[in-house]
């Protein structure tokens, strides 16, 4: 079998052109006689590497100069622990979480673990979180050190279209599956982090967005787990995934080459609103999530009758369509269209859709 079209929710679908320069390099990056696999991270070549990401990073998301980018290992779940220990100051302080999913639960769990007076600023978990919550819904606490979301929900297909206003309290954001697919003003953010293995990489390597005055907050802190002190050694108290920063930046690069942010935000609305047109327009084909809060990134869907879900995959898969089963809190299927999959990878889910839906309807 050749190339497939792969909706897999993450570890995701790559460039291929990125694909085939990490090929083209992978015994010999640039002349140096060696893979990047095997590159001293204090090397020349790899200082050039890992900062060249960092520049291009700020370039594509205007991130001011007052934010540190970091890239850090654990993926987003170590995050739901850092970001506690890292802005509460006090075992008693407040933090808000707004909770639209598995993770947004998950990492309200993982953050009473540092401080018990976690609060629920809002929820969507009555309607099995179909939806995002509102601003107006919105509960905040004066007091809170930080407020918490999940920016775009895999499992249920759900996704912000607006930045909470916070009257100034510090937004974090786990962007893990959204980010980089359209423009955001970083100033409105405190922190942001992210997983690599959806719109950025490969997994093994976490990028860390945070504003200079939220660091050194806490002393004491073990260093791997200080944001402070990572950023002062650059991403390099350790040795950080060499070689998933490489493919980042080589992805990096391609985002450039697409025109950048706004240019793959433009087919991403052109992917999902092809996608969510033809779930509409076909009894066959339900969409569980509300219009309003629909995920450009994650669009799950159910068929009419679920004694054909298998039938369903097996077939898709003969067509070359793989990873389309849904989460288990969903049920169904759930087609993952990030950045790096093509318009002719969704054109070949609706018509292979359109087709089954006539074969079975």
């Amino acid at each position: 079998m050749g190339r497939v079209y792969n909706f897999s929710a993450g570890p995701a679908v790559l460039p291929e052109a990125v694909l085939e320069r990490a090929r083209d390099e992978m015994l010999d990056y640039r002349g140096s006689g060696m893979s990047v696999m095997e590159m001293s991270h204090r090397s020349k070549d790899y200082l050039a590497i890992i900062a060249g990401a960092e520049r291009r990073l700020r370039e594509l998301m205007g991130i001011p100069a007052n934010y540190k980018v970091l890239f850090l290992q654990g993926g987003a779940t170590l995050q739901f622990s850092m970001v506690p220990m890292n802005l509460l100051t006090r075992p008693d302080q407040v933090a808000d979480y707004i909770l639209t999913g598995q993770w947004a639960k998950k990492a309200m769990a993982e953050a009473r673990k540092v401080t018990s007076n976690i609060r629920v600023a809002a929820s969507s978990a009555e309607v099995n979180f179909s939806r995002i919550p509102r601003q107006e819904e919105l509960q905040l606490s004066p007091e809170a050190a930080y407020v918490h979301i999940t920016s775009n929900n895999t499992i249920f297909g759900t996704e912000y279209f607006y930045v909470p206003d916070t009257n100034g309290i510090p937004l974090v954001a786990d962007m893990s599956s959204n980010i980089m697919s359209r423009p955001i003003d970083v100033t409105r953010y405190g922190l942001i982090y992210a997983g690599a293995q959806k719109n950025l990489g490969p997994s093994g390597v976490t990028l860390v967005i945070v504003r200079e005055d939220l660091l050194g907050r806490n002393a004491g802190l073990h260093s791997m787990l200080d944001y402070r002190v990572l950023a002062e050694n650059d991403s390099m108290l350790n040795t950080p995934p060499t070689y998933a920063i490489y493919i980042l930046g080589l992805v990096l690069e391609w985002v450039a080459e697409q025109g950048g942010v706004a240019a793959l935000e433009g087919v991403n609305k052109r992917k999902a609103e092809r996608l969510y047109a033809a779930i509409d327009a076909a009894d066959f084909y339900n969409c569980p999530t509300e219009v309003t809060s629909r995920s450009r990134m994650n669009v799950p869907f159910t068929l009419k009758n679920d004694a054909l879900n298998d039938i369903f995959l097996a077939e898709a898969k003969k067509a070359g369509l793989v990873t389309l089963k849904g989460h288990r809190s969903v049920g169904g299927m759930r087609a993952s269209i990030y950045n790096a999959m093509p318009e002719a990878g969704v054109d070949a889910l609706i018509a292979f859709m359109q087709a089954f839906a006539a074969r079975h309807g």
